[in-house]
This record gives structure tokens, sequence and C-alpha cells, in this order.
């Protein structure tokens, strides 16, 4: 009988201490990290070239630091952009205000995929100071644009 009290304890020992690796075996073994989620591509950034431009009359460029004189009450000249267009084009903004008085003697506003853009400024007054501001504005990019003033007087 005390033989077989060993072996009952024998074999006790040897089932409790399987259960016991048993259920070590088959613990958790902690949270397990949440997966990260893919890094999203950075949206796709199309460079524009800063806008420039030069006002041109008669096939020269205008002195902006003189006054240009016109003959007449009317005057041809052309917004020629010499930087890259912009995708969507440009938009062209030209007033001619009296010195005096700031008062409005012409304005345009015209939209251009094109580097030559030919204005007739109208309404001039024979000597009467005027300033003429020509505003050139990326389409696809508001904050891009360049701004160019004169001086013109008709005879």
């Amino acid at each position: 009988m005390q033989q077989l009290n060993v072996i009952i304890r024998k074999n006790s020992i040897i089932a409790l201490s399987f259960i016991v690796l048993s259920f070590a075996g088959c613990s958790k073994g902690g949270e397990s990290p949440a997966p990260t989620p893919p890094t999203p591509t950075p949206p796709v950034v199309v460079t524009e070239a800063d806008i420039a431009f030069k006002v041109d009359i008669a096939g020269s460029e205008v002195n902006y630091n003189a006054v240009f004189a016109v003959v007449g009450t009317s005057q041809l000249m052309n917004a020629n952009i010499t930087s890259t267009l912009p995708k969507d084009g440009v938009t062209i903004d030209v007033t001619v205000r009296k010195k005096s008085d700031n008062s409005v003697v012409f304005t345009t506003s015209l939209s251009s995929s094109a580097a030559s853009n030919p204005v007739t400024v109208t309404g001039l007054t024979g000597g009467t100071l005027c300033v003429a501001t020509i505003t050139v504005t990326s389409k696809s990019k508001a904050s891009n644009s360049a701004l160019k003033t004169f001086e013109l007087a008709s005879k």
C-alpha cells in the first residue's frame, strides 16, 4: 500500500506539473500593440514659377521711372509675360487713374493663357497726368502675382 501511495503521489505531481505548464504556455502574453496606420502620401505640390512680365509700347519696354507721352486719347500697350505661364493661365488687370484726384480713367480685366496680351487704353485727355497699374495674377495660385506701374500723359 505504501508503494501505491508513492505511485499516486508521483502521478499526482506529474499531473499537477503538466497542468501548471499547460496554463503557463497558454497565458495571454500581454496586449499586442495596435497596428500602426500607414503613413499617408503627401499631396503632390506643383511648384509654379513666380510671375514676371514687362509692359511694351510700340515694341519697347516702358521706362517705369519716366512719364510716357501719348499722342491722342488712346494707347495700345502689351503685357508680355516673361515667366513660364501658370497651368491655369493668368488674369491681367489694367487700371489707369488720374494722378491729380485718383479717379479712374480706364479699367479692364482679361483672362489669358498667352505670353503676349495687348490692351488698348482709352479715355485719356490732353494734359492730364495718369498712372497706369498692371497686375498679373496666376489663376492657379492667387498669391503668385506681379505689379507694374508707370505714368502716362496725353499731349
